[in-house]
């Protein structure tokens, strides 16, 4: 959505990024005594960067989720991922999944539907900021620096009735009444600023004598 932008573009708007206080996250104001779920991947650790197979310049496919802590009254998940360092007034959404089993413990890679992936039958996925029911790929402007993806993962106390592509807003409402606890992982993306010319060393011959 974002790799298509001139990287002059990306550079003039390098200072201007949703912020990661815009995040559902941050501002559902519940997290004072809000219970914390431990929410990890095995392809990346937190603050750390994504797998180019999980991005536009890769597969991009959704990666794997693993979660544990749970409170023991939670019926039912909810997945956001959102881009916090988007050049938009909100951040982007990447991914909305819904109705997700607590006993799971986890989300497969490319679980979720993608461009070239089908996911996983079954999976209840919201709308993305591409109005899309799929993961959408992290693309971050060329020289607009690095990009931090939240990937947000709330427990729910009690399952509200979601439409059938519920968008952020509607996921918004539902939190603020029935989230029990959540958990955050940062994944970093960024590309790289085409103005700076990798060197590339030649291989080494032979040893001169004499």
């Amino acid at each position: 959505m974002l790799e298509k932008l001139p990287e002059v573009i990306g550079h003039a708007l390098h200072g201007v990024r949703a912020g990661l206080d815009k995040i559902v996250f941050n501002t559902l104001g519940m997290r004072q005594g809000m219970a914390s779920i431990a929410l990890t991947s095995v392809a990346f650790v937190d603050h750390g960067p994504l797998p180019p197979r999980y991005t536009a310049d890769g597969e991009g496919l959704s990666p794997p989720l693993q979660w544990a802590q749970l409170p023991a009254e939670t019926t039912s998940l909810v997945l956001v991922v959102e881009d916090a360092d988007s050049p938009t007034p909100n951040p982007l959404v990447h991914a909305i999944v819904v109705e997700l089993r607590p006993s799971d413990g986890k989300l497969d890679e490319a679980a979720i539907p993608s461009r070239d992936n089908e996911g996983t039958a079954g999976l209840q996925v919201g709308r993305n900021s591409g109005l899309q029911a799929a993961w959408l790929p992290p693309d971050p402007p060329p020289g607009h620096g690095a990009h931090r993806y939240a990937f947000q993962l709330f427990a729910l106390g009690s399952a509200p009735s979601f439409s059938s592509t519920p968008g952020r807003d509607e996921i918004f409402e539902a939190l603020r009444e029935h989230a029990l606890a959540s958990g955050l992982l940062i994944g970093t993306c960024e590309r790289p600023d085409g103005s700076i010319k990798i060197e590339k060393t030649a291989p080494a011959g032979p040893l001169a004598t004499g």
